[in-house]
């Protein structure tokens, strides 16, 4: 309709550039056009002091001077400036997504078969008509084609920004008017970004993107991600976090199950969401003993799915055999050292270093490993403090350490990156001069100025909304299980006010004591590290008024003493952004390198050492971020299948800083599977962003006009009348029309 009315399609308008041909100045258009304006409007002047209805003659007047004036328009010869390709003197490129994902069937037909449909003998003609046409199909990257029948559906990835881009730069050699696009927009390279568009933009091509498949799925399960930390300590509780989202399965139930092989983790029921929407479901489970883990997530398949591709996915877990040495300092003998202690030793993958103090200047020390360790009491260097990973400070005045082990302290939580637990009871915390010392900045609540904090009462155990979430916390899987567990747990003996939680601290369980309710756990992040506050010295009545096989006081303690060491890292972390990287062949390599002094070190030489699924091994070199002292990093060419081991070492001279070893796995084929609706985003911001236009798959008859208007390729500058435009003389039609229907409907004016 448009294309009837203006002559030329909107693509010819929105190219080009209307203008006036004839060789009279515009200004004397504007002139003539008021003239007859005036010259019209000097009757109605001349009747201005009769009493009458005054719309009437402004009606008629206003339709005959505009009247006047599109004659007048037309006068002055209206004419299109456009630029056009010159026929059979320009390539276009119809780029042909040929992945597996343009194999699914939607209503019994697949995408590439209705590529095929639209891309019909008669739409490829007109094409061939006006350009020379290449065709290609696409998948890691672009093949040149004889014909449609070449696509196959057979590629494990699609990478739609390199392949066009790969394309656009043909334009060096070849006159390329346009690239044709025709895909569901699944790009296995992580999307289009700004840098990308921009190389495709400097060939001054623009790109025509041709949709296929539905944006969303009418059936079908779809697990969007798996969050889980890259390495654990051996029999840790972790969290899997399994983001999913459904279409036509709102408010089903189904299973959700983690397994490593053939050994199931975990299982959990799930309610699925409304339609469309991404939940999060946090499934628990241990990470069992030392090694990797190939943790597979997977929601069960339900009758009628379209794709059953999307219900699992892998991670790789890593699972570390070291033991994080703790150090427990205690003020004087009680029972909760006692049953601290005990509930530690069951835990083989954890070193509980104590020293209580027996006389004010005598320590008994247990669990250490040479016997002159501790033996001049709290460590005052950073070798010997630096050492462990976490430290839990009993009831011990805060002006037992000295000014350069309370910095020190600092420095272990900020710098190090260690673990400190503060336990109530007498002498500690308030009643031990906490609140006014330099640490106090440390803890994670602000404490009571007042020195009688410390009470022998009754107080009661309660978990908060957030200790509910919280693995430290964790007495069942269950939550409302979990939950009830804990306030079925006898009462503390004693208890200490901690004050007021700090900004950013989580209160994880509250005491009732009475009618007053306090905060009783509470963490936060600090620095590098963590601190914590447990306001009691009491919990040892979990253990002596509750039967010899419940373990809750054990379960209790090991999962907060591996809270306290969880983010504790070496002199050398190395990392990857993930530990599964599906159709991507290069991988990110990172290594925070610091001194003895855990001080970044800018100045290291730093290593790789890579095993690759084969067997074979490479060294690749890290260097220095600029932006980031002590951090290096890499890029590693990962096109091989299968797992890879990386050890980066770190060295200053001779020194050997320290070394660390991840592993990832590299997968083809997956990502296809995942995202399968039509990204329809992706396609119409490529298509706009470098000049061309989103297209559905009816449309593709009128591609051929369109794509003639453009400056790419070899081209020619026309100017295209537009007086004899329908669009005029529908108007100058309506005009008088519409003034003799006035006339007579009003009578002569």
């Amino acid at each position: 309709m448009f294309e009837f009315l203006f002559k030329y399609p909107l693509a010819a308008y929105s190219r080009g550039q209307v203008l006036l041909a004839a060789r009279w100045p515009v200004w004397l258009l504007v002139v003539l056009i008021l003239v007859v304006a005036a010259a019209l409007a000097w009757p109605l002047w001349r009747s201005r002091g009769v009493k009458a209805p005054r719309v009437k003659p402004v009606a008629i007047w206003l339709l005959q001077t505009v009247m006047v004036a599109l004659l007048l328009v037309l006068l002055w010869q209206p004419a299109l400036s456009v630029a056009t390709l010159r026929p059979q003197q320009n390539v276009v490129a119809i780029v042909m997504d040929d992945s597996r994902s343009m194999g699914l069937k939607e209503d019994s037909v697949s995408r590439s078969e209705r590529l095929k449909q639209s891309l019909s003998p008669a739409v490829l003609a007109d094409l061939q008509k006006r350009f020379q046409v290449r065709l290609y199909r696409l998948g890691a990257r672009p093949e040149r084609i004889d014909s449609i029948a070449a696509l196959r559906n057979d590629n494990s990835s699609s990478r739609l920004a390199q392949g066009v881009q790969q394309i656009a730069a043909e334009a060096a050699s070849l006159p390329i008017g346009a690239i044709i696009l025709m895909s569901d927009g699944a790009d296995n390279a992580g999307g289009i970004d700004l840098e990308t568009t921009n190389q495709i933009r400097r060939h001054r091509i623009p790109v025509h993107t041709v949709g296929f498949g539905k944006e969303r799925a009418d059936h079908d399960i779809e697990i969007t991600g798996v969050e889980l930390p890259q390495r654990i300590l051996a029999n840790s509780r972790l969290n899997a976090v399994v983001s999913l989202k459904q279409w036509g399965y709102a408010n089903r139930a189904v299973k959700l199950v983690l397994k490593d092989g053939d050994k199931r983790l975990a299982t959990r029921d799930i309610t699925l969401r409304a339609d469309g929407f991404e939940q999060t479901e946090a499934v628990p489970f241990n990470s069992g003993n030392a090694g990797i883990r190939t943790v597979q997530a997977t929601v069960e398949v339900i009758s009628g799915e379209e794709n059953d591709k999307n219900n699992a996915v892998t991670r790789l877990l890593a699972v570390d055999a070291a033991r994080p040495r703790i150090l427990y300092i205690e003020g004087e003998p009680k029972w909760e050292y006692k049953f601290l202690r005990r509930a530690i030793e069951q835990d083989q993958g954890l070193q509980l270093i104590s020293m209580v103090r027996t006389t004010q200047n005598k320590f008994y020390r247990q669990g250490i490993d040479k016997p002159d360790e501790l033996e001049q009491g709290f460590p005052g260097t950073v070798d010997e403090l630096f050492g462990f990973q976490g430290i839990i400070i009993g009831g011990v005045e805060a002006n037992y350490f000295t000014p350069t082990q309370q910095e020190l302290l600092k420095q272990f939580v900020d710098r190090r990156g260690g673990g400190v637990l503060w336990l109530g009871g007498r002498g500690g915390l308030s009643d031990g001069g906490w609140a006014a010392s330099p640490l106090a900045e440390l803890l994670p609540s602000v404490l009571p100025s007042s020195k009688n904090a410390f009470q022998r009462d009754a107080a009661f155990v309660e978990l908060t909304d957030s200790g509910r979430e919280s693995l430290l916390c964790r007495l069942e899987e269950e939550p409302s299980r979990n939950a009830d567990r804990w306030k079925k747990l006898p009462y503390l003996a004693n208890y200490e006010d901690p004050g007021s939680p700090k900004p950013g601290a989580v209160v994880l369980a509250e005491m009732t004591i009475g009618k007053k309710r306090l905060p009783l756990l509470i963490t936060q992040n600090y620095g590098r590290g963590r601190t914590a506050l447990f306001a009691t010295s009491g919990s040892w009545r979990w253990q002596m008024q509750q039967p010899l096989e419940d373990l809750s006081h054990e379960m209790f303690w090991q999962q907060m003493l591996r809270w306290l060491v969880s983010g504790t890292s070496g002199q050398v972390t190395s990392s990857s952004s993930r530990s599964l990287y599906a159709d991507e062949q290069s991988v990110p390599l990172r290594a925070e390198v610091r001194d003895r002094n855990y001080i970044p070190a800018a100045d290291a030489h730093v290593e790789a050492h890579v095993i690759r699924p084969d067997g074979s091994s490479e060294t690749v070199l890290l260097r220095q971020d600029p932006a980031t002292a002590g951090l290096y990093t890499a890029t590693l060419d990962a096109s091989s299948t299968g797992s890879f081991v990386v050890e980066t070492v770190a060295r200053r001279g001779d020194q050997e800083l320290g070394r660390d070893a991840i592993t990832f796995r590299r997968e083809d084929g997956v990502a296809e599977n995942f995202g399968t609706g039509q990204n329809r985003e992706l396609l119409q911001k490529l298509a706009t962003q470098t000049g061309g236009r989103y297209w559905q798959p009816g449309e593709m008859s009128k591609l051929g006009s369109d794509i003639a208007y453009s400056e790419a390729g070899i081209s020619i500058r026309e100017t295209r009348d537009l007086w004899d435009a329908p669009i005029f003389f529908l108007m100058a039609l309506m005009l008088r029309s519409g003034e003799w229907l006035l006339r007579r409907k009003w009578g002569v004016v």
